[in-house]
């Protein structure tokens, strides 16, 4: 039988190296302890921020080295977690380091209303008095922009505390799925037994065999409807709390709150949903394209993953994809492509599925940490082109440690997007210009239409079914499993037309993990279509544009998502970059076509 192997029988060259940040268990505890004793030390402080600028440079320079502090205890907590996600052992550090990150925003939580007693001619004399102040002014305005949504520090103290419990329904969604739930065995047609999981659950519905496909893909819902209630629950807490959460802050709407965060307009959220709406038509050319590749009368949906084109899909070795994605990035420039190169390795990566691991992948690391990436990689084109993606994110987290103090050196989502996808458009851009093998060359075309209908399309359906949830909650309906899958088969249905919708893919919403947090999905459907237009930009103007990227990966969080793009080049508050995006995908479904 095919099942997922121990992470003891994987080799340490393919596992992360968490020593970078503690060298064992006992150095995280003795870190938690120390960071534990010393937030005392900023409770101290609480009624004196404003007393003088040498005692506000004080308070901020405080907590900013408990922060980093917590970033590192945190982030370690959850990787060792993450590694096995039944370790409970792991799961306790885990639950510790989040209580303890949700003491410290406690701890801290006078600040930001302490600050908002001023206004701006006040923190400007300031920081007159003070010159080591002047790197905190970006941050000074954010502070004084968010004084309508920021109550009392004892409000704020509560809000802090109250953290661990409302992200709750995202924990236990996140145990239900990756440590409590399994999935059924199946048979392949060669007659091998494959264990269906999270992480190889797409890469089975690419398999070339329709009969196989459907029994994967019913096996897999009717195991998510075993747990339905449970799921529903979870989700309809969630969306609970993020509108009470947006009460409290003064906020009609959770959308509202979550957008604010990063100073991005909802109207940049209206125009994604409006302007992939009004083009749908590239969409619908994609699934009767994919209908008359595979040469069934009926696309159903256990045939949207399914590659298009003929030929068996190449194997890709994780050797071979981190060569493709080292030269994928040249246009960058050589700190970019040696910076990238060494990461892979320096042990950044953990490359492979192991039993219990936490699905999907993600980037993480801290300031005072290299990069680390979590992958589930599966010796194919979707996997190479995750890995770029991942390694996006930790290239713009390295510029932007490096360039940055710690108050600058985060980014917000909307922005991270960009940096990852943007790789996945150079990767697309370097293997169609250079391979030299047919078959691979018409995969690697029939993946970049995946990633724009996935990223793109996809993302937007998922942007509307949670606006939908959300509008449902605060109009006091009933959030039930029944009433989102209604929600969600009605939008499936209109995003893809061409294809048969049944009551199985009605479910899908239970199996996506980022609704649990709150309008997050939107920004990969803005990022993609930024990072093409940001692409096609450093291949027609060349280091001259590249230089501007690599500035704009350095500034990290020292401007407001909007600002930051607009410098490199796109204006994300209009419609023009998600129209271009939609007609290269447009353009190349017209190019993959003409291979047939």
């Amino acid at each position: 039988m095919s099942s997922v192997p121990a992470r003891s029988d994987i080799a340490d060259e393919y596992t992360w190296d968490l020593e970078d940040i503690f060298a064992s268990d006992e150095d995280w505890e003795a870190a938690y302890e120390d960071i534990e004793e010393r937030l005392d030390d900023l409770r101290a402080y609480e009624g004196q921020v404003t007393e003088s600028a040498e005692t506000l440079l004080s308070v901020l320079e405080t907590r900013e080295e408990l922060m980093r502090g917590v970033a590192n205890v945190a982030s370690y907590a959850r990787m060792r977690r993450d590694e096995d996600t039944r370790n409970q052992e792991y799961q306790a550090l885990a639950a510790r380091a989040q209580s303890l990150a949700s003491e410290a925003a406690s701890a801290a939580s006078f600040l930001e209303p302490e600050l908002q007693a001023l206004d701006r001619d006040d923190l400007e004399g300031f920081v007159e008095r003070e010159p080591e102040l002047e790197t905190y002014e970006h941050y000074f305005d954010d502070v004084l922009r968010m004084k309508p949504h920021t109550r009392s520090a004892e409000v704020e103290q509560v809000l802090s505390e109250l953290g661990e419990v409302t992200g709750a329904s995202g924990e236990v969604y996140n145990l239900l799925s990756n440590a409590d739930m399994s999935f059924p065995v199946v048979e392949d047609p060669a007659g091998e037994s494959i264990e269906i999981t999270l992480s190889n659950f797409t890469k089975l519905q690419k398999r070339p065999n329709r009969e196989f496909r459907r029994t994967v893909y019913e096996e897999f819902y009717d195991e998510w409807a075993g747990v339905r209630n449970s799921v529903g629950a979870a989700y309809r807490n969630s969306v609970k709390a993020d509108r009470k959460h947006a009460q409290a802050r003064y906020y009609d709407t959770a959308r509202e709150a979550a957008l604010d965060s990063a100073n991005v307009p909802i109207d940049v959220y209206d125009t994604l949903v409006g302007t992939v709406r009004e083009n749908l038509e590239p969409l619908h050319r994609h699934a009767e394209l994919k209908r008359d590749s595979l040469g069934v009368s009926e696309l159903r949906m256990w045939d949207l993953y399914t590659p298009m084109a003929g030929s068996e899909e190449p194997t890709i070795p994780y050797e071979d994809a981190s060569e493709y994605v080292i030269e994928a990035v040249a246009p960058l420039g050589e700190e970019y492509q040696e910076r990238l190169a060494t990461g892979l390795e320096s042990r950044w990566v953990d490359v492979y599925e192991s039993a219990g691991k936490q699905s999907g992948a993600y980037s993480g690391g801290t300031y005072d940490s290299q990069p680390f990436i979590l992958m589930n990689y599966q010796d194919d084109i979707a996997s190479m082109y995750t890995l770029a993606h991942e390694l996006g994110h930790s290239l713009h987290s390295e510029f932007a440690s490096e360039a940055q103090p710690y108050v600058y050196s985060g980014y917000e989502i909307f922005v991270a997007e960009v940096a990852s996808t943007l790789n996945e458009a150079l990767l697309t851009e370097h293997l169609l210009d250079t391979l030299d093998n047919d078959r691979l060359r018409e995969h690697v075309l029939d993946e970049y239409l995946e990633r724009v209908r996935s990223t793109l399309f996809r993302q937007t359906m998922f942007a509307e079914f949670e606006l939908r949830a959300h509008e449902i909650e605060r109009e006091g309906g009933a959030l039930t499993p029944d009433r989102l899958d209604e929600v969600y088969r009605d939008l499936k249905g209109t995003y893809y037309e061409p294809a048969a919708i049944d009551d199985r893919i009605a479910r899908e919403w239970m199996r996506i993990p980022h609704f649990y947090r709150a309008y997050y999905v939107y920004q990969y459907a803005t990022g993609i279509s930024t990072a093409l237009a940001l692409s096609r930009k450093i291949l027609k103007e060349g280091e001259s544009a590249a230089e501007g990227y690599r500035e704009f990966l350095r500034r990290g969080s020292r401007a407001y998502p909007v600002e930051l793009l607009g410098d490199a080049g796109v204006d994300v508050t209009s419609s023009a970059p998600i129209e271009a995006a939609i007609s290269e995908y447009d353009e190349r479904l017209s190019a993959f076509a003409d291979l047939r």
